[in-house]
Parts: structure tokens; sequence; C-alpha cells
């Protein structure tokens, strides 16, 4: 070490690295930021836009949805079987491919940005069956009947809460875009 500071290695080197840049970047954006720079930055264009990432939000789900849902039209899902099994009062070979056409129905109306209050609804109606997972398989999606350590099966549906909050995310577009056609005269 040197002084009162102890002998770090390579943790240390990581540290002095991390300071060094940190330091550098600050220095940097001052600079950029002053005015007399040929490169001007503004911090209004730093800001996030919102509008943007909810509408590529938006696009995502739908590329997902109709990626998804052809998958099981053309019978090479690889949820086709654990789809089969929760909803096993159906029949697979009419479940499946149905499932699949509502998935790309709800795709393509994302894509298309229209009529987003129905389809969000039928996402969110998608979305709520397929932790009917949960209940009908428990044995397929927990591990040891423990909710807390999931199987692979029971991760693929958890993982639809992230698919639900970017859906929510899009879902504030359809109150704003609503209010401001009341508000044009």
């Amino acid at each position: 070490g040197w002084g009162p500071f102890p002998a770090l290695g390579v943790t240390g080197s990581a540290i002095a690295t991390t300071i060094g840049r940190g330091c550098a970047l600050i220095y940097q954006f001052t600079k950029l930021s002053g005015g007399r720079s040929r490169v001007p930055v503004r911090f209004s264009r730093l800001l996030p836009d919102f509008g943007l990432m909810k509408n590529l939000l938006r696009i995502s789900l739908g590329v997902v949805f109709v990626w998804f849902g052809l998958l099981k039209i053309f019978e090479v899902s690889p949820v086709s079987e654990l789809v089969a099994r929760t909803v096993y009062w159906v029949d697979p070979d009419i479940i499946v491919p149905v499932l699949g056409v509502f998935e790309v129905t709800v795709g393509v109306l994302l894509l298309l940005g229209r009529a987003l209050r129905l389809t969000l609804l039928l996402f969110v109606a998608q979305m709520v069956g397929t932790f009917l997972t949960f209940f009908v398989l428990p044995d397929v999606t927990f591990r040891d009947g423990n909710p807390f350590l999931l199987t692979v099966e029971g991760e693929f549906v958890v993982k639809n809460l992230v698919l639900i909050s970017a859906a929510m995310v899009v879902g504030t577009t359809v109150r704003r875009a609503k209010a401001g056609r009341r508000a044009a005269p």
C-alpha cells in the first residue's frame, strides 16, 4: 500500500481506472457544454424521448407476439406442449393454432398502433391466461412445490410480468391520445 491506503492489487487498479475515467468524463462534459466547443452539447438533447420509447415498446411487443404466434400456427413452438397441458380440456390441435392466430392478431394490432384499447385488453387477457400454468400445472412450474423455486417453464411464464409492464407503459399513450383529441376544437 501507499500511506494510509492498503494494497488493493487488481481491485485497486479497477477503482483507480473508474475514478480516472469518471473525472475525464466530467471534464469533457463541462468543456463540451460550455458553449465554446466545436461540438456543442445541450442538456435538452440529453433528455429521453418518452414518446419514442413508448413506440419502441409497442413495436417490440408486436414483434414478439407475431413471432410467438407464428411459431404456434406453424406447429414449431417450444411451448405447444405446455399450452396443451395447461388448457387440457381443449383439443391441442385446435387450441395451439387458435392461440397462435390470436397472438398474431394482437401483434399486428400493436405494430399498427390501432385500436390500442381493444388490443391491450386482448393482450392482458392472453397474459393472464399464461399464468394459468401456475394453477393447473404447479408441479411443472415450481420445483418441489416451492413457489420461490421456479422451473424453466415457471421462469418462462414469470417473464410475462415484463411484457405486462411494457404494455402498461404503452397503455399510457392511449389515455393521452384520447385526451389530446378531446382538447382539440
